[in-house]
């Protein structure tokens, strides 16, 4: 119970929802990426991607200097169906 509520918590947000959105259609991203499609600033984004994350909703990967992030595989059963009504 208290995943689902930390799950739901994360996705109560409408930047995070976009968020979960883009990068379930490209796969995995920048924050630079994510901010410029989100039209947010790259603080915003990454306080967002930080909440997400503490969610385990999202991965990430370090290439050199940029953190690339993308949605943990395999999906939540909750950000399934939420993904699939947006």
């Amino acid at each position: 119970m208290r995943e689902t509520e930390k799950i739901l918590k994360a996705l109560a947000n409408h930047r995070r929802l976009s968020i979960a959105k883009y990068l379930n259609k490209v796969g995995s991203a920048s924050v630079g990426e994510i901010a410029g499609e989100i039209k947010l600033s790259f603080k915003a984004t990454s306080k967002h991607l930080g909440i997400m994350r503490a969610a385990d909703i999202l991965d990430r990967e370090q290439i050199n200097l940029t953190m690339i992030y993308s949605l943990n595989k395999p999906l939540n059963p909750i950000l399934k169906t939420t993904l699939s009504t947006l």
